[in-house]
């Protein structure tokens, strides 16, 4: 493990995420699970970091562009993870900022692929980001905030969730 790393205590790398983390019925893709954000924490960034953003990306959702399910930006440089459900109603770290993912609302959105589809795999990435406050609103796409992680990102560090139904 490198000085710049990603954990959680509530999946391992390549693991299978629980029914806590799944997405919940009331979005009406015919999952029940918790929808719970998973913890997160993550190792000492390089030099000129002023924030983070921590994006959940579904590279296997058959959209033609993946799925954003959960996107937070302006993470505050002393901030060195993010607690069980913080994006599920739970306890952001003040000034982070969440923003709209593929379901349209800021938030988390838990797994919940087609039924008998392989298992998809989910891409929970913490960026160390070069500028204090990204130029965004919680209205702003994913794809836009990608945009701008792209070229303002000093490193990175991912942990995979799978899930199938």
């Amino acid at each position: 493990m490198g000085d710049f790393y990603l954990t959680s205590n509530s999946f391992k790398d390549g693991d299978y995420l629980g029914a806590d983390h799944v997405l919940s019925e009331a979005f009406g893709f015919g999952c029940a699970g918790g929808n719970q954000s998973p913890h997160l924490a993550w190792g000492e960034p390089p030099e000129g970091t002023e924030s983070f953003a921590l994006t959940c990306f579904d590279p296997d959702a058959p959209t033609g562009s993946g799925f954003w399910h959960w996107v937070v930006v302006n993470i505050p440089k002393d901030v060195r993870e993010l607690a069980l459900g913080a994006g599920s109603g739970g306890d952001l770290p003040a000034g982070a900022l969440q923003v709209r993912t593929d379901f349209g609302a800021p938030g988390y959105g838990g797994p919940c692929p087609p039924e008998g589809d392989h298992p998809h795999r989910y891409l929970f990435t913490i960026n160390a980001v070069s500028m204090d406050e990204l130029p965004v609103t919680a209205d702003t796409s994913a794809a836009v905030v990608g945009f701008y992680l792209n070229f303002n990102t000093l490193a990175k560090a991912s942990l995979m969730g799978l899930f199938k139904r």
